[in-house]
């Protein structure tokens, strides 16, 4: 269960000169103590994602979907300026590219892609004063989190859960559910999520004391391969053979079977991974975290000749739904319509009815938080509850590669997929 998070409403100095110059001068015309960045017309939002690395589709699915979001809105009079700098989901160039947002001066930060990423921006926004909104990200770090942290999505913890549960509830052994995930924080957030589902199992105590083993080594790429059912691969690599043989290993010493393997990566990473496993004549089944993108996973399975035995969880609502928020996106984004770009729309429409009902004309961070905290939300047919802690929303769907596209996963499906 995710943990009620304080915010604090500190009074922040401005980041830089030029910033303190725009607050001074506005508070002279105005009569009114102004936040940083506000001015007179415009409220400046900042973003930190991958657009031209691995994982750029991520990236750019959420950029797109906060743009539409904004596009034509205004807040008290003010428009939206989303200004987005590049990672390439590297985290030292976030923690870059986060000090040069918080020096120009920005109001929030605003769906930041991936775990490791946050891991190191976090802590610069909480000592700049500046919330840290809607992040496309499930891991535990952020729930509650180091500063002001508000989430839209489901944990990674709830999406892998929500899979094994339910292929248990189909019969599947708990020791025939292993995992290939990225060496990191992002991977061992999907790591707690299968030990937390297989804990409730009985005849688990040996696979789960074996995952308490893997998620407690430290450092930055620490030896994970050939302790358990689980194989790990380096982020920002498509490196699948050692975490593969890390596998087989499991089968061979335990005796059992991998039939469902839970994959927590970037899409072109686990893409890989599967392309591999097919190649050596595996007949798994994989199943993806939303973070993976579904859209991109499709199209990177494809150079594999990969369309079936793929489950992908989904933390918004299915695409063709007539729930008045995703019809909104549907115009609005058209062909760049996908499961992460209507997450970006979702979050960004959140943001603008969260300003717009900070009551009086002044728009400040304390009052922002003032109004998420403990209230909720129906954000176009889509209810965002923040009274028990700072995760609005718990919505996971599975589904699974069908030819084309995904269609949900419902309890026969995921029958055929595990025979």
């Amino acid at each position: 269960m995710n943990k009620p998070v304080t915010f604090s409403s500190r009074l922040r100095r401005p980041a830089s000169l030029l910033a303190l110059a725009s607050v001074l001068t506005f508070a002279a015309s105005t009569g009114v103590v102004a936040e940083t960045g506000v001015t007179a017309d415009r409220i400046v939002i900042g973003g930190v994602m991958d657009l031209e690395g691995r994982s750029r589709g991520l990236g750019r699915g959420m950029r797109d979907g906060i743009e539409a979001a904004f596009r034509g809105r205004k807040v008290k009079g003010r428009s939206l300026e989303f200004v987005t700098l590049n990672d390439s989901y590297n985290p030292e160039k976030t923690v870059a590219a986060t000090e040069q947002l918080v020096e120009r001066g920005i109001f929030v930060m605003l769906g930041n892609v991936g775990t490791p990423t946050a891991k190191v921006s976090l802590p610069l926004l909480d000592r700049a004063g500046v919330p840290a909104i809607g992040f496309f990200t499930g891991a535990g770090l952020l729930r509650p989190g180091p500063g002001e942290v508000v989430n839209f999505r489901a944990s990674y913890v709830q999406e892998t859960a929500a899979v094994i549960e339910a292929a248990l509830r189909s019969g599947l052994a708990p020791g025939e559910i292993c995992a290939f995930v990225q060496n990191d924080a992002y991977g061992m957030a999907g790591i707690a999520g299968v030990r937390a589902a297989l804990g409730k199992a009985t005849g688990t105590r040996e696979i789960v004391a074996r995952l308490d083993e893997i998620m407690a080594q430290d450092g930055d790429d620490p030896f994970r391969n050939n302790i358990g059912p689980v194989g790990v691969y380096k982020r920002n690599t498509f490196s699948s053979r050692d975490g593969y043989q890390s596998l087989k290993k499991w089968e061979r010493t335990s005796g059992l079977k991998c039939r469902l393997v839970v994959t927590v990566g970037a899409y072109a990473s686990i893409a890989n991974f599967v392309g591999y496993a097919t190649m050596k004549g595996e007949r798994w089944t994989y199943s993806a975290v939303s973070f993976t993108g579904a859209e991109n996973l499709k199209n990177a399975l494809a150079e594999f000749g990969v369309s079936e035995n793929v489950i992908v969880t989904q933390v918004v609502p299915p695409l063709d739904s007539p729930l008045p928020i995703v019809a909104d996106a549907r115009k609005a984004l058209g062909p760049k319509l996908s499961y992460v770009s209507l997450e970006g729309y979702i979050v960004g429409r959140f943001l603008v009815q969260a300003l717009r009902q900070i009551p009086g004309k002044e728009i400040t961070r304390a009052a922002l938080l003032s109004t998420i905290r403990g209230k909720r939300f129906d954000v176009g047919g889509m209810t965002l509850d923040f009274s028990g802690d700072n995760q609005g929303s718990d919505l996971v769907i599975a589904t699974y590669l069908n030819n084309d596209g995904f269609s949900i996963l419902g309890k026969g499906e995921m029958e055929k997929l595990l025979r």
